[in-house]
């Protein structure tokens, strides 16, 4: 009975230990394992760019990059927009989108309610003025400009840039003249409204469009990655550097057209305040600058860690940017005997391996005698962090899809929905590709991208076989669209992040994603009509496709 007691204690333990030891035969008998596209090369891929994001947000280097960049466009709100827009696009080409949008928001919010609060704060000041009164509590700042307030001791400020109680009292008025035309009494002015959603839009989109320029930048291009160089293993043509020549150009256009069309939309477009040759700054302004500046400066000198982590990233870039440049000979020729096997995520994982090996700092302890010794080092991440950040949801989804294209393609599946989509070769490339594209639009704002591209691209590969068209130029431009989730706060995590601050309503973000849309499918057709063409000589039917067949079962 004791025996039966133990068993019914481990009950658990011992059910996984069975499994595993009754089903570790079967890989020895069936020759063939679905557990295989579980760990593809995408996933190695994915783990060394996750090692990197880990140290990055570990050690702030992402913040310091952000301010540094808007520091270098201005505080004029339109420059100032777009100076966020570049540096969350720029940082959501190495880290994730979701924790770009999350790690620049409060920067953003902070910047936004200090613009706000140094508005009133001037008007709170004018007022005064002209009523013939002199309250030292409504004077501003001097500290704005860098300068030092003699009269410190005559003002409380809970808040820089806020002056103290009776200022509170005007804006509190001023809030209270406003509240008929605004939604709640957080904003004094429309415009104050407008300009926090244009911050907050600005912030979703960008880190959404940065992650189109690398194939590391979100998970839909490695998904692609994976499943084109499985489907198309004779093609070697897409790889890191070949992806952002191609994606580059065109994220550059959708964020500049995104920033024209959201600045127009929200606070209209002023050609005279954004190229003000010579007009001093406002006090607005000068709050933004100074707030900018102070949360920069909090982030003290450069530190080692940072400094290690940078030029890791850099030497992974170039590493990655060198394997197969196409112009010229990368590194991996010097592996010719062994094709196939130096890929980027080969350099991924090198690289992320240093991260656990490079110490960070030592680790001390004091011995009895009151000596301070080193016993051991931390270093750059740990294994718990890096389990924090690794998306494991992603890599299974991924997986699962990789799994199910196999299935497709073995069944023969996939040649016979091919064949069945045959008639569409009747119509003309440039309205199948239209056609392909709106579609994985419309599907991504209510399905995750990684299950939309996971869908489709089993679907779309041989529906291009079929009516003898290049791979790629459907395939491509249905991946960069799988990414334009701009319509609702659930079409993505940096949508739902914005949306949280309060700021936007769905109509909002519905009214304005809809623009930003149409300008990236527009881009995009553009794009393959033109510079996208040569780089892969879309107009034939390659060699390494499979040649038509004729087969109409599976």
């Amino acid at each position: 009975m004791k025996f039966f007691s133990y068993i019914l204690v481990y009950r658990r333990l011992l059910l996984i230990v069975f499994t595993l030891l009754i089903l570790l035969p079967l890989p020895l008998i069936l020759r063939s394992k679905v557990a295989s596209a579980y760990f593809k090369d995408f996933h190695l891929l994915l783990i060394g760019v996750i090692c990197l994001a880990t140290s990055i947000e570990k050690w702030n280097l992402h913040k310091r990059i952000a301010l540094r960049m808007v520091m270098m466009v201005g505080v004029n709100p339109a420059w100032l927009s777009l100076g966020f827009m570049s540096s969350t696009a720029f940082l959501s080409m190495w880290l994730s989108n979701t924790s770009t949008a999350a790690m620049v928001m409060p920067i953003v919010e902070a910047v936004a309610q200090q613009v706000i609060s140094a508005e009133a704060e001037v008007e709170a000041t004018q007022m005064t003025y002209f009523s013939g009164s002199t309250n030292q509590a409504l004077e501003i700042d001097e500290s704005i400009n860098g300068q030092e307030a003699n009269e410190r001791k005559e003002k409380t400020k809970p808040v820089p840039g806020y002056s103290n109680d009776a200022g509170k009292i005007s804006s509190k008025m001023e809030l209270e003249k406003n509240s008929g035309t605004n939604s709640g009494n957080k904003y004094r002015t429309k415009k104050d409204h407008m300009m926090c959603k244009l911050m907050c839009l600005c912030i979703a989109y960008s880190s959404t469009i940065g992650g189109l320029t690398t194939i590391t930048g979100t998970s839909t291009n490695l998904i692609f990655a994976e499943h084109f160089n499985m489907r198309y293993p004779d093609c070697q043509c897409i790889n890191f550097g070949s992806w952002f020549i191609m994606s580059f150009p065109a994220a550059i256009v959708i964020l500049l057209l995104s920033w024209i069309w959201l600045q127009w939309f929200f606070l209209g477009f002023n050609f005279k305040e954004m190229f003000q040759c010579g007009k001093p700054p406002t006090a607005k302004q000068k709050a933004c600058a100074a707030f900018i500046k102070q949360e920069y400066q909090k982030l003290g000198p450069i530190r080692y860690q940072e400094i290690v982590t940078l030029v890791l990233f850099i030497v992974m870039a170039l590493l990655w940017f060198s394997r197969d440049p196409g112009f010229v000979s990368g590194w991996s020729a010097l592996f010719s005997e062994y094709p196939g096997f130096a890929t980027d995520s080969t350099v991924a994982l090198l690289i992320g391996l240093l991260f656990f090996l490079i110490p960070a700092k030592r680790l001390t302890k004091t011995t009895p005698t009151g000596e301070t010794v080193a016993f051991d080092y931390s270093p750059l991440i740990t294994w718990k962090e890096f389990q924090s950040f690794m998306p494991w949801d992603i890599a299974i989804l991924v997986g699962g899809g990789f799994a199910l294209a196999d299935g497709c393609e073995e069944s023969g599946l996939s040649k016979w929905i091919g064949n069945k989509l045959s008639p569409l070769g009747s119509l003309p490339v440039w309205l199948i590709i239209l056609i392909s594209s709106l579609l994985v639009t419309s599907l991504t704002e209510v399905a995750s991208n990684p299950a939309t591209i996971t869908l489709l691209l089993p679907i779309l590969s041989p529906l291009a076989e079929a009516i003898h068209v290049n791979p790629l130029y459907i395939l491509l431009p249905s991946t960069l669209c799988t990414s334009f989730a701009f319509l609702l706060p659930v079409a993505n995590p940096p949508n739902a992040i914005v949306f949280s601050y309060g700021h936007l309503k769905v109509m909002d973000m519905v009214k304005a994603g809809l623009g930003v849309n149409i300008v990236g499918v527009a881009v995009v057709m553009l794009g393959m009509f033109t510079w996208i063409v040569p780089m892969f000589d879309l107009h034939t039917y390659p060699s390494w496709a499979p040649p038509i067949s004729n087969e109409t079962t599976p």
